[in-house]
């Protein structure tokens, strides 16, 4: 996977998608450059649009036979402003002989890192430096089923990637599978199926998007999603890694709701060991990320020595940061299509987690399940993976797979509540 992209790119005009975000391409000829330059002031386009795409090479499937390009196309954040977001779609090549049009699996990879080098896409497109997502995706590819693998929002010039913001990963995970039918002389048809997966930060953009498939994305004939190391509640989560072995997980969500939320009140609580743990933050990818924040506790970053449950408690213009973390939470308001409920969900899902959970607490993710559970939901259950965080992500692969294959072919589900 380290090995570069193999082949040359043609280079858009000066007039190109930096500039022009609204005009789809003819042709899948956009730079490196181009697909993650800067956003526009204006972007144009309703969500899902493709902005420019680039023919790549993901050397870490060579066995698998199959087209893939980067994409950079139109999104939504927080407050319902366009923006844009990057990502690749991978095709295999070998014909669907399962009926009807080849479903796709739209994916949100779990935590990479907030530097710009860290976007999934340039990993697996060969800029590899820790991500560990390569197997979870060739299992679908191996099963006939397209992915479209968003890298979420904010891996483009000039931005940070908004981490843990549930409503925008959402819908940078469903805008993506809009983006995957509209790729020129692709042959993905707007009639396939959609499967919705994720584990860890990508377990939580999964349900998400499954939540806002209804209201966001209704077009879309989302067949099933999966998701599992679901940190459910942010609260809860951060109390917990705060101080601890994974405290850099909590560094990257303060920095991306800072992102995401740029008038509340952040810099000016830090002190100088503070600020320089954000731009430390800000560059590295994962494994580097949790070296450098290893049991740091964000007292120590703060001039007021502030603690997590203080921090909550601080008032700017988008509320306090505390129910900006609540806006996140997974299971509230949920029901089913015929229900009263915010976030409707009609198809089934599968959650998931190890045995031995070590990073996410355990009553967040048994919560969120019975949340889904109490709605109504119809909710496959499995807390019985014999693994760690890491480990249990390939370990549930296959089930994954299988899972999403069923409703593809349109087979029953009862759950397990």
């Amino acid at each position: 996977m380290a090995s570069a992209v193999t082949g040359a790119a043609l280079t858009l005009p000066a007039v190109g998608v930096a500039q022009q975000a609204s005009a789809a391409p003819w042709l899948c000829l956009a730079s490196e450059a181009d697909i993650y330059a800067a956003a526009p002031a204006r972007v144009n386009g309703d969500p899902g649009d493709l902005l420019a795409c680039r023919q790549v090479t993901l050397p870490g499937f060579s066995d698998i036979r199959m087209k893939a390009w980067k994409v950079r196309y139109v999104s939504t954040d927080v407050k319902g402003a366009k923006t844009v977001a990057t990502g690749f779609v991978a095709v295999p090549e070998a014909a669907w002989t399962k009926g009807g049009s080849r479903p796709v699996v739209t994916f949100h990879p779990g935590s990479s890192g907030l530097g710009p080098q860290c976007a999934f896409s340039k990993q697996m497109a060969g800029a590899y430096v820790d991500h560990y997502e390569g197997p979870n995706v060739a299992e679908f590819l191996k099963a006939g089923f397209a992915v479209a693998a968003t890298d979420g929002a904010g891996y483009i010039d000039g931005q940070v990637h908004r981490y843990m913001v549930g409503h925008s990963a959402g819908n940078a995970l469903l805008d993506i599978a809009r983006t995957s039918r509209q790729i020129p002389g692709g042959s993905l048809r707007s009639d396939g199926k959609v499967g919705i997966a994720g584990y860890s930060e990508g377990g939580q953009a999964a349900l998400w998007a499954a939540q806002l498939a209804a209201s966001y994305a209704p077009e879309l004939k989302v067949a099933g999603a999966a998701a599992g190391g679901v940190p459910g509640d942010l609260k809860v989560t951060a109390q917990r890694l705060n101080g601890g072995l994974f405290a850099g997980f909590a560094a990257d969500a303060l920095v991306g709701h800072n992102a995401a939320y740029p008038a509340m009140p952040f810099d000016e609580l830090m002190n100088d060991e503070g600020a320089k743990a954000v731009e430390d933050a800000k560059k590295l990818c994962l494994f580097g990320t949790l070296g450098r924040f290893l049991g740091a506790r964000v007292e120590n970053l703060t001039k007021d020595k502030l603690t997590v449950d203080q921090i909550w408690q601080l008032r700017g213009p988008d509320g306090t940061w505390g129910e900006l973390a609540d806006r996140s939470k997974l299971g509230v308001d949920i029901g089913t299509p015929g229900s009263a409920a915010t976030y409707k969900i009609g198809f089934p899902v599968f959650q998931y987690r190890g045995v031995l959970e070590e990073i996410i607490p355990t009553e967040t993710e048994d919560a969120t399940r019975a949340a889904y559970c109490k709605a109504g939901i119809n909710t496959t259950w499995n807390q019985g993976y014999p693994g760690e965080h890491l480990t249990t992500d390939w370990l549930a692969a296959g089930d994954v797979t299988r899972f999403l294959g069923d409703r593809f072919e349109g087979k029953p589900v009862a759950g397990n509540c």
